[in-house]
């Protein structure tokens, strides 16, 4: 990710990318005034990045996760399409129990108050597009697996089936929660 990130950015003045992790950031003692992340929260250790993250936090510094969170029962296509990574996909139920949920949240923020705000999202694909959203996924399995053929099978007449105007939509909650780490050795 921080590859395709250095890709996308390289253009802009000021940027700048370092090689660490969630745990281990190598940025700086007290140096940043909040810490932003998105989907890749739930591949985290949660108490070495929350150590790392009050340690690279001014005082009184934020931690901010967003989140998409897919709807899987709001349309026919989103039940279809929840039934196929049931299915197909090698880990599907593993990282989706791994996704931050609000008593997560509640224990990443140690208790202290943190806010969470949810905006509804979505996505509008063609076959291409919904095609390349499922592959990319980390559930999926890889293109040499015995279950892809079969799952890009199902996946093309769910499409089919579900199609208007040769779209599908996937439709989320972007989930954002923002606040300040507890007094146990974080900022606070």
């Amino acid at each position: 990710m921080r590859g395709a990130g250095e890709e996308y950015l390289a253009s802009f003045d000021g940027f700048t990318s370092v090689k660490g992790s969630a745990e281990a950031t190598t940025l700086d003692d007290a140096s940043v005034d909040f810490v932003a992340m998105g989907q890749a929260f739930h591949w985290f250790e949660p108490s070495a990045a929350k150590r790392e993250f009050g340690r690279i936090l001014k005082p009184g510094g934020w931690v901010v996760v967003i989140w998409n969170e897919r709807l899987t029962d709001t349309t026919p296509f989103l039940r279809d399409y929840e039934v196929l990574l049931q299915e197909f996909c090698t880990d599907y139920t593993r990282v989706t129990e791994s996704y931050p949920r609000p008593e997560q949240m509640h224990n990443f923020y140690g208790g202290n108050v943190f806010h969470e705000h949810d905006l509804p999202n979505e996505q509008d694909f063609d076959f291409d597009g919904v095609s390349g959203r499922l592959r990319s996924s980390s559930y999926s399995p890889a293109a040499d697996h015995p279950k892809f053929a079969p799952m890009m099978s199902v996946l093309e007449e769910i499409f089919r089936k579900h199609a208007q105007v040769g779209r599908v939509r996937m439709e989320y909650l972007t989930r954002l929660y923002f606040g300040r780490l507890d007094a146990r050795g974080e900022r606070a």
